[in-house]
């Protein structure tokens, strides 16, 4: 069939268009920062971590807090109870100890179980023993696979407080969490407190009912008086309030309040650049 000139030139100036059209309505592509950090920003973020955890000390890669009843362990202070042990925090060194071996980490054979000191007493009298040394010497020299466990963590964050919310504030959370992915304060902000204080979803992480993990913080997000503040500014207000919270309703026998002026610096720290 034979195409008048018109025809083809019509023809080819629609496809122009069209095609010019739909280039428009593609988005610009992402600079990186939200989806994920330099190899610097990551060092950078895996010291914050180790400082706010441990004071960035090798001898604070194993500790155990006076009225805990687990040991904390690595620049996350990644928790490990006994055998036999639980309690509303949920355990995260043996998926540690799971992420090193699938990487091709050589492991002890004695972490991966319960951990082997039943109490605080003989965890301290052993500090200085073989086997607190060599778990410190694996820790200090996996700095950067901790931080990208952690990393990890918060990736997989989303979907589960998405699943713990009622339809009607999936969309705030989910706006709340991808806004401060947006910078890389804000991102520090996210992997930094779902290590700290976890993702908030777990029912046996809550006192009279109320929790104090990240989607409580992200939920809380959005009260302050400044449309224009900072994402991680709004994000350490929120912190705050929401640890103090905490504190608030913990159970008296637990003396949380010693802990509070120091969960608050660690919440200002969210304002400082990365």
């Amino acid at each position: 069939m034979n195409t008048s000139p018109v025809c083809t030139k019509l023809g080819v100036l629609t496809l122009f268009l069209s095609c010019f059209a739909s280039c428009a309505e593609t988005p610009p592509p992402s600079t990186g920062i939200g989806a994920g950090l330099s190899a610097v920003q990551i060092e950078r973020v895996g010291q914050r971590i180790w400082q706010n955890e441990c004071g960035g000390t090798v001898a604070g890669l194993t500790s155990w807090n006076a009225g805990e009843d687990f040991a904390s362990l690595g620049i996350g202070h990644f928790i490990w109870y006994p055998q036999g042990g639980s309690g509303p925090f949920e355990e995260s060194f043996p998926p540690l100890v799971a992420f090193f071996n699938a990487r091709g980490i050589a492991t002890p054979s004695w972490t991966r179980g319960a951990c082997p000191w039943p109490t605080k007493a003989a965890f301290e009298a052993d500090k200085n023993g073989p086997r607190q040394q060599e778990l410190r010497g694996l820790l200090s020299q996996t700095v950067r696979q901790q931080t990208e466990f952690i990393m990890a963590r918060m990736e997989r964050a989303l979907p589960k407080m998405l699943a713990a919310v009622p339809t009607s504030e999936r969309g705030r959370v989910s706006g709340m969490f991808q806004s401060l992915r947006m910078t890389q304060e804000g991102t520090f902000c996210l992997i930094d407190y779902v290590n700290f204080k976890g993702e908030g979803t777990s029912p046996k992480e809550r006192y009279q009912g109320e929790g104090w993990g990240l989607l409580q913080v992200l939920s809380d997000m959005g009260r302050s008086p400044r449309r224009d503040t900072a994402w991680n500014v709004q994000f350490a207000e929120a912190a705050k309030r929401v640890l103090s919270r905490r504190v608030a309703n913990a159970p008296p026998e637990r003396k949380e309040r010693r802990w509070l002026a120091g969960w608050h610096n660690r919440c200002e720290g969210y304002q400082r650049s990365l």
